[in-house]
C-alpha cells in the first residue's frame, strides 16, 4: 500500500462537520482508544460493527478485538462505523472515503477490514462503506490493493447472502483467531505477497479456521435447492470448524473499555461473566452456536470489574451472558460487588433474569447501589404448550411466585418477553399472554395492596435462525403475526379491570421476514442485498429508515430468474434431506442431534440442561475439543484495601 494512500482525511472531514447531525460521533480520540504509529506496523486491521457510533461503540466483540490486536507487537486496530445518511451524502459529493475514527485513514489503505455481524440487517451497511471506501462490492473484483473483507459476529455462521461481498468469515471466538489470521498474513507480506490475492487467501483456508467463500461452488437442484457445496480448490476443507477459547480467564478483555464521546445505547461498563448456554431454547441461536457453557471465576471477574471502573469512571456494571443468573457463583458475585462498591454507588445490572433463577436476595444486592428500576423477564411462550415446544421450562406457577415475590419486595414494573409465530402456535396460544398478564397484575396488586403495578408486554417476531433446531421449521407470514399480534392487542385493551396496568409493545411482522429470508438464505440472496443498496437501502435494523416494500420489490425483481422467491425461503418448511447453505460450517452441533430435538419440540417434549444432567450427544464437546468449564471456585470476593487513594491522572486517551 502507497504512503499517500494511508493519509488522515480528517482536514477534509472537518470541513462537512458543520453540516451534520452529531459531528461528535465521527471524530475520534475517545478515553482509552488506541493510536499506535503507522508505520511501525505490518500488518493493519480496520474493525466495523456496521451500524452507527451509538450502537456500535459500546458493542463487546469490536472492543475486545480492538484491544487484543493492538495489544500486538507490529499490529494495529482502528475502528470504523457506519456514517448517516446526511454525512454519507456529503462524502460522496466531497470525495471523502469510509474513515477509522481513530486516526482517520482511509479504509481501503488497511490489510484487513473486519466486520462483526450480530445481526443479518447490517449487509446494506457493509455494502455502503464498502463503496465508500473505494472497495469493489463482490470479492472477485478486487485487487491486491484491496483489504482482505472479513466478516465475523454471530450471523457469519451463514454467510451465504453475503458470499460474494466478503472474502473470508470467521465463525465463533475471534480472540485467538485474528492473531493466527494475523500471523498468515504477517508471513505472506514479509515474503513480498508471492501468488497474490488468492494465495493469502488460500493460505487462510488451509487452516481449515478461516472460510473463503470462493474456494467453494454451490451446484442447485431443479426444484431451486442445493445439491451440494464441493470446495474448487485442492487443498481447501470441506467443512470449515468454529473456534472456541476456553479458559475466560486468559482473555480478560476488555481491559480499558472505551468511553463514547457522544451518546450511546448503553452507558455503563460490561463484563462478560460467562460464554455459552446449555439450557437449549430450541429457538435461541445465541445458546446453540456458543456451546459449551464456560464460565470466568469469581476472583476473574472482580479484576476485571475493579480495572474496567478504574480505567473508565462509569457509575454502572453490566454482568453479561446469555443467560446471567444461571452463573454458578452469581449470588456470591452479586454480593462481593455490592459490598466492595457500596461507597462508591456503583450499580449492578444484568440483561434479563430468568424466571426460574430469580430471588430476592440478588434482585436485592443488584440493585443495592443503584437505582431500582424494573425487572425484565422472557417467559416467550405464551402457554404452556408453547413453553414446551421451545425448550423454555417455565411454568406459569414459576412466573406468578416470581412476580409476586418481585412486586412484594417494592419492585412497581416487571417486563415480560415473548415471541409471536413459534412453530406449532395457534391464536390461542398467543391470546394467553394476555391472561398472564392480568394475573401477573392481579397478584401484584394482592400482594403489594398497591393499584400503581404496571406489567409491560413486549412481543418479538420468532425468525428460524441456522444451527438451530428450528434450522427446518416454517416461519410465520407478515399478515398472519400482524393479525394474531392484533387479536393479542384488543384482548388487552378491552379488559376493563387490567387493561390499562399492561403496556402492549410489539413489532409488526414485516422485519422479521426480511431477517428470516437473510438468516436462512444461500448465495442467491446476494442479488437482492445488492437490489436493496442501489436503491438506497440503509440501516435497515432501524424501523425509521427499514422498507419492506423495497426488500419485496428488489426479491421480485431479482429471485425469479433463480426459479424461488421469499416465501420459498422463509415461510417454507425443510426436510432432513435437504442439504442447508450453512451445512459445511461446522458449529460443532451434530445434524442428526439437532433434527432429534426438532422432533421432540414437534411431540411438545422438554430437555434438561446439560450443565446439570448427563451429557445429550449434542457433539460438540467431542467435536471441538471442548468441555463445559463452571465453577464454583469457593472463592469469595474480597474488600479492596486501597480506598480513596489518590485518584490516577486521566490520560488523554492516546496510548502508544
Amino acid at each position: 500500500m502507497p504512503a499517500e494512500a494511508a493519509v488522515s482525511v480528517f482536514p477534509q472531514l472537518e470541513a462537512l462537520l458543520p453540516h451534520v447531525q452529531k459531528p461528535i460521533q465521527y471524530v475520534g480520540g475517545e478515553l482509552n482508544s488506541t493510536v499506535k504509529p503507522w508505520e511501525a506496523c505490518d500488518v493493519r486491521w480496520a474493525l466495523m460493527y456496521p451500524d452507527a457510533y451509538e450502537v456500535g461503540l459500546p458493542n463487546q466483540g469490536v472492543m475486545i478485538l480492538y484491544e487484543v490486536l493492538n495489544e500486538r507487537e507490529g499490529v494495529l486496530a482502528e475502528r470504523t462505523y457506519s456514517v448517516w445518511p446526511d454525512l454519507e451524502a456529503l462524502m460522496r459529493e466531497h470525495r471523502v472515503p469510509q474513515f477509522t475514527v481513530d486516526s482517520h485513514r482511509p479504509v481501503k489503505a488497511f490489510d484487513v477490514f473486519g466486520l462483526s455481524f450480530s445481526t443479518e440487517l447490517g449487509y446494506t451497511n457493509m455494502l455502503t462503506a464498502l463503496d465508500l471506501a473505494g472497495i469493489p462490492l463482490e470479492s472477485k473484483d478486487r485487487t491486491l490493493d484491496d483489504p482482505i473483507v472479513l466478516a465475523g459476529g454471530h450471523a457469519a455462521f451463514n454467510p451465504e447472502p453475503v458470499a460474494d461481498f466478503i472474502d473470508a468469515a470467521i465463525i465463533g471466538d475471534g480472540e485467538q483467531a485474528v492473531l493466527d489470521m494475523t500471523e498468515i498474513i504477517r508471513a505472506w507480506k514479509a515474503e513480498g505477497r508471492p501468488g497474490g490475492r488468492e494465495e493469502v487467501l488460500f493460505r487462510l483456508a488451509k487452516t481449515g479456521n478461516v472460510y473463503i467463500p470462493a474456494f467453494y461452488d454451490v451446484e442447485y437442484l431443479a426444484d431451486g435447492r442445493i445439491a451440494r457445496v464441493v470446495p474448487n480448490k485442492s487443498g481447501v476443507p470441506w467443512r470449515v470448524s468454529k473456534h472456541t477459547v476456553m479458559d475466560l480467564d486468559e482473555w480478560p478483555y476488555p481491559k480499558q473499555p472505551l468511553v463514547p464521546l457522544a451518546e450511546t445505547v448503553h452507558e455503563r461498563m460490561s463484563v462478560e461473566i460467562f460464554r455459552g448456554c446449555t439450557r437449549g431454547c430450541r429457538f435461541c441461536q445465541a445458546g446453540m452456536i456458543t456451546r459449551p457453557v464456560r464460565e470466568r471465576s469469581i476472583t476473574g471477574i472482580g479484576d476485571m470489574v475493579e480495572k474496567g471502573l478504574k480505567a473508565t469512571g462509569f457509575e454502572e456494571v453490566g454482568l453479561l451472558s446469555l443467560s446471567s443468573a444461571d452463573h454458578s457463583e452469581i449470588g456470591d458475585l452479586a454480593k462481593g460487588l455490592a459490598d466492595r462498591y457500596e461507597e462508591d454507588k456503583v450499580g449492578l445490572s444484568l440483561p434479563s433474569t430468568r424466571v426460574d433463577a430469580f430471588n430476592v436476595d440478588l434482585a436485592n444486592e443488584l440493585t443495592r447501589n443503584g437505582r431500582r428500576s424494573g425487572l425484565t423477564f422472557a417467559p416467550e411462550g405464551g402457554s404452556e404448550r408453547m413453553r414446551k415446544v421451545i425448550n423454555k421450562m417455565v411454568s406459569e406457577e414459576d412466573l406468578i411466585r416470581t412476580v409476586s415475590t418481585a412486586y412484594g419486595n417494592g419492585w412497581r414494573q416487571v417486563k415480560l418477553y415473548f415471541m409471536c409465530g413459534l412453530p406449532t402456535e395457534t391464536d390461542e396460544d398467543v391470546l394467553q399472554i394476555a391472561d398472564m398478564a392480568m394475573k401477573v397484575i392481579a397478584e401484584g396488586r394482592k400482594v403489594s395492596g398497591q393499584n400503581d403495578i404496571r406489567c409491560t408486554v413486549s412481543i418479538g417476531g420468532f425468525v428460524p435462525k441456522p444451527h438451530t433446531p428450528f434450522q427446518w421449521a416454517p416461519q410465520l407470514s407478515a399478515e398472519q403475526t400482524d393479525d394474531r399480534l392484533g387479536k393479542l392487542r384488543d384482548k388487552i385493551r378491552g379488559d376493563k379491570k387490567y387493561g390499562r396496568s399492561i403496556g402492549f409493545r410489539y413489532h409488526d411482522g414485516k422485519p422479521g421476514i426480511v431477517e428470516g429470508l437473510l438468516s436462512r438464505g444461500d448465495r442467491r440472496i446476494g442479488s437482492v442485498i445488492r437490489a436493496v443498496y442501489e436503491d438506497g437501502g440503509r440501516f435497515d435494523g432501524w424501523r425509521e429508515h427499514f422498507s419492506y416494500d423495497r426488500w419485496m420489490a428488489c426479491a421480485e425483481k431479482t429471485l425469479p430468474a433463480f426459479g424461488v422467491d421469499v416465501d420459498w425461503y422463509t415461510t417454507r418448511e425443510r426436510t432432513y434431506e435437504e442439504v442447508l447453505p450453512w451445512d459445511h460450517l461446522d458449529s460443532g452441533l451434530d445434524k442428526d442431534w439437532l433434527w432429534e430435538d426438532w422432533q421432540d419440540a414437534l411431540d411438545e417434549t422438554e430437555v434438561e440442561d446439560c450443565r446439570w444432567t448427563p451429557c445429550f450427544d449434542c457433539g460438540v464437546c467431542p467435536q471441538m475439543d471442548t468441555h463445559i468449564q463452571i465453577g464454583p471456585t469457593g472463592k469469595k470476593l474480597l474488600p479492596l484495601t486501597v480506598k480513596n487513594a489518590a485518584p490516577a491522572p486521566v490520560s488523554s486517551g492516546h496510548t502508544h
